[in-house]
């Protein structure tokens, strides 16, 4: 009597995104990264809210005047400072998220467990993306309420509900996705966790640290650099029609460049892996 081989049924999405998200909260190291994470950048941004709040009285009443009708409280919400380390802090864990995979040896496990390898990596780049949303939105969220509580104590801070806020919140929180999925996509192309942290790096902070608004080509690149786009999006001084800005652009444009990094990177995470051997 010939036993009949069963063949076994593909693996639904539902399952690669359950796999993945175990394998996400396996280690130890993840949560206190964004534990870490968090605490640093609303560290930031609160430090800054305190630093505005314990010297309010060296300025002179016309510069406090300025300070709350021009909403300068905003900028505190969330610093460049704070805006760099979260660049930094999704872009590696992103990098990491994949490479740690190459780096044990576990990615050849799992593409011969299921061998749809597109499938494998779109369901990275769903778990990934979630997580660090909602770990942008709770960082954004916080440091808003904690800079504004802080420097409402001289009535110098600002609500959600007033003009410019909700943007500033929503696109400091979709600044950690966005950065953390571009990690994942050069982690998927290079395959090792040094070489992909410092390229992701090198391509959201250390290009923009040489481009300039001064010339017409410079200032094109740098709008379509993500840290050009959030800092178009969280500066409340930068008119798009007002002086000193020699190549202004609008606020859908600096949209536009977050989404476009994003699904790019979610695109290149996913055909990376296809043809190459693991």
């Amino acid at each position: 009597m010939t036993a009949t081989a069963v063949a076994e049924p593909p693996a639904r999405f539902s399952d690669l995104l359950a796999s993945e998200w175990l394998k996400l909260w396996s280690l130890r190291s993840t949560v206190w990264s964004y534990v870490l994470a968090t605490l640093v950048v609303v560290g930031f941004n609160a430090g800054a809210a305190y630093d505005r709040y314990r010297h309010w009285t060296d300025n002179n009443t016309a510069d406090r005047a300025s300070f709350v009708a021009d909403g300068i409280a905003l900028m505190y919400a969330f610093t460049t400072n704070a805006g760099t380390i979260m660049m930094l802090a999704a872009g590696a864990i992103g990098a990491v998220a994949i490479t740690g995979e190459y780096s044990t040896g576990l990615i050849r496990t799992t593409f011969a467990a299921v061998p749809a390898r597109r499938g494998v990596m779109a369901a990275k780049v769903c778990v990934l993306a979630t997580v660090m949303t909602v770990y942008g939105a709770v960082t954004a969220a916080v440091s808003f309420w904690l800079s504004q509580a802080i420097l409402a104590g001289h009535d110098a801070g600002v609500s959600i509900a007033d003009p410019g806020s909700l943007r500033v919140v929503v696109a400091s929180a979709l600044l950690a996705p966005v950065c953390g999925l571009v990690g994942m996509a050069l982690g998927a192309v290079l395959r090792h966790g040094g070489t992909s942290v410092v390229s992701a790096v090198a391509v959201l902070l250390v290009v923009p640290l040489v481009l300039t608004d001064d010339r017409h080509w410079a200032a094109v690149l740098d709008h379509a650099q993500v840290s050009g786009a959030w800092m178009r999006l969280v500066d409340v001084r930068y008119d798009a029609g007002g002086p000193g800005v020699p190549f202004p652009w609008t606020m859908g444009g600096a949209w536009t460049v977050f989404a476009l990094w994003a699904v790019g990177a979610a695109v290149v995470t996913v055909l990376a892996t296809h043809r190459r051997d693991q």
